[in-house]
């Protein structure tokens, strides 16, 4: 059986506009060896995956190597914000760094909330470098079917 999935007119264009974005964000560094070569400047957004059952919306963030404490979840005015920080290790006498490619420093992901997920019941919970937060899902307004009389 087959899964139908909605398709989204702007991810091609999101992707287009992210491409180009790398394009620029290119620049050549000499390696250790004098060779040159191309970088990307990472961006440093936690990657998530979104999921609902009949109870709640579930969002996961990996954050690698961030501490609970550098973690704030909000829920406000219809919209769920991740923010937080990775923290570049101090460099240590004697330990020179050949390359740093893992992206560090403050974060930041905004979601809008469904209309049934409700602002006031959310939880979050941290666990080995992965930030699972719950948002439980308010009763659906059920239609009200009006009897018509004759007058």
């Amino acid at each position: 059986m087959n899964a139908l999935t909605r398709w989204n007119q702007l991810k091609e264009l999101e992707a287009l506009r992210h491409g180009l974005g790398s394009l620029f964000s290119r620049s050549p560094v000499h390696s250790s060896e004098g060779q040159e070569e191309q970088i990307t400047v990472p961006e440093w957004a936690p990657l998530v995956d979104i999921s609902e059952d009949d109870k709640e919306y579930l969002i996961k963030a990996e954050l690698p190597e961030v501490k609970k404490e550098d973690v704030k979840v909000t829920a406000e005015e219809g919209t769920l914000t991740i923010m937080g920080e990775r923290k570049f290790e101090k460099e240590e006498k004697g330990k020179k760094y050949h390359r740093v490619e893992r992206a560090y420093g403050s974060f930041g992901r905004s979601f809008s909330l469904p209309d049934d997920a409700s602002p006031a019941k959310v939880s979050a919970e941290f666990k080995d470098g992965v930030l699972t937060v719950h948002l439980t899902k308010t009763e659906k307004a059920k239609p009200q079917h009006i009897e018509v009389k004759v007058a």
